[in-house]
């Protein structure tokens, strides 16, 4: 039985409001960013619209605090809210967290586990990748003795940082880039143990399957 208290009513309401406040702030972030010759007032726009994007998600903790009566424990037990909230680049993840949604209001069947599994992870990799490497060009860039010149660098960066490779051909230079890398580096190996989990239960799952089946003696 669905819940049909207040806090998940709201929950059910804010959802896609705030996948599409990610997209609006991460797309904002990548003009401003990637626009270089983009006058003032133009800059001005896409810093006003992650402002309000950013207080969407202001309003929506704000809300759910209340709505859970919890106090500080609200925290702790919401810590993807708190994340998002704290660091504006991982608001497009909230973007994974509509999927679901998205499923249940339009009454489509939801995939088995495993591959909601994979969905979210690639999901996840994809939009953390991105921001990831819209941040560390914006702050590497202009660097002295920088080695990431160009946003397709970073694209190369972030890719190889959230799969664990690290060829070491590009690398931050910059105390912000690095911090960031870690942020990524974190990332990486938390999707991609999901992933492997994931998949080993599933190949598990499989194989006792088969030897369940298999006739007696054989």
């Amino acid at each position: 039985m669905d819940d049909d208290s207040t806090q998940a009513r709201w929950e059910r309401r804010i959802e896609i409001p705030l996948a599409v406040a990610s997209l609006v702030f991460l797309a904002s972030y990548a003009v401003l960013v990637l626009g270089h010759g983009l006058p003032a007032a133009a800059r001005e726009a896409c810093l006003a619209t992650m402002l309000a994007a950013w207080a969407v998600f202001g309003v929506d903790y704000v809300v759910r605090w209340r709505l859970s009566g919890q106090g500080l424990r609200f925290i702790p037990t919401h810590w993807l809210d708190t994340l998002v909230l704290a660091l504006p680049l991982l608001r497009p993840v909230r973007i994974v967290k509509a999927y679901d949604a998205v499923q249940r209001r339009h009454g489509q069947p939801r995939l088995p586990l495993y591959g909601r599994v994979v969905v979210y992870a690639g999901l996840s990799v994809t939009l953390i990748g991105f921001a990831g490497a819209l941040a560390v060009y914006q702050v590497e860039h202009t660097a002295p003795n920088a080695t990431i010149l160009t946003f397709g660098d970073s694209v190369w960066w972030a890719c190889s940082t959230l799969a664990t490779v690290g060829y070491g051909d590009v690398t931050p230079v910059t105390p912000m880039g690095r911090t960031i890398a870690v942020g990524l580096m974190g990332c990486g190996l938390a999707l991609l143990g999901a992933v492997t989990g994931s998949f080993s239960s599933w190949l598990l799952e499989v194989f006792s399957r088969e030897g369940d089946e298999r006739p007696p003696g054989n």
